[in-house]
């Protein structure tokens, strides 16, 4: 019996013992493509599962890897870097977002456009707000503040025509029109008020 107890908890104290590297951080996060993201002394980086460092702690704020990238920020400009922390764009955004569905969201002088995973513009920062690609469409608003929903070649495939505009999920948006909430499929018809 005292075998099958010994042999029921060896698991936990694996587990307990692979991560005492964790302790001389303030903060650990879950393991993400491979890396965890880490903070010590407000400086944040990235450690693999054995706490080996992989990317230094030179980062003023930085996000978990998503899609392999992570978001991260020195002073007030933020860029992209991948998992085994190459650079994947300078430090050049006034905001960022994470990838999804192979682009980001990113704001340079004070307009939201997407960078693909190689750091290139795929569409022009010319949005006054931006939302993450889902289910294939990006929520955006446009210079007049209106929201509509754009594909990854920058169509506009829902018009620009609510007040507030939610990522599609489930295959429904929820959306704004005047003080009317609606949920949308992306055919923008009407699906449930």
């Amino acid at each position: 019996m005292k075998k099958l107890l010994l042999i029921a908890l060896l698991p936990f104290f694996l587990h307990a013992y692979g991560q005492k590297w964790a302790k001389q951080y303030d903060f650990v996060n879950d393991n993400a493509f491979g890396v965890s993201l880490v903070k010590k002394d407000n400086k944040y980086g990235y450690v693999d599962k054995e706490g080996n460092v992989v990317i230094p702690l030179q980062y003023d704020e930085a996000v978990t890897m998503v899609e392999g990238h992570a978001t991260v920020r020195v002073g007030a400009k933020w860029g992209y870097i991948d998992s085994l922390g190459n650079k994947v764009t300078d430090l050049k955004f006034d905001d960022a977002m994470c990838f999804h569905e192979g682009l980001a969201a990113a704001k340079v002088n004070g307009k939201w456009g997407y960078v693909n995973k190689e750091g290139k513009i795929k569409l022009d920062f010319v949005y006054e707000n931006a939302r993450s690609f889902q289910e294939g469409l990006a929520a955006v608003q446009n210079n007049r503040r209106y929201w509509g929903f754009i594909n990854k070649e920058g169509t506009a495939v829902i018009p620009f025509i609510y007040n507030f505009a939610n990522n599609f999920d489930g295959g429904t948006a929820r959306v704004m029109k005047g003080e009317k909430v609606l949920f949308i499929d992306q055919d923008n018809k009407v699906v449930d008020q």
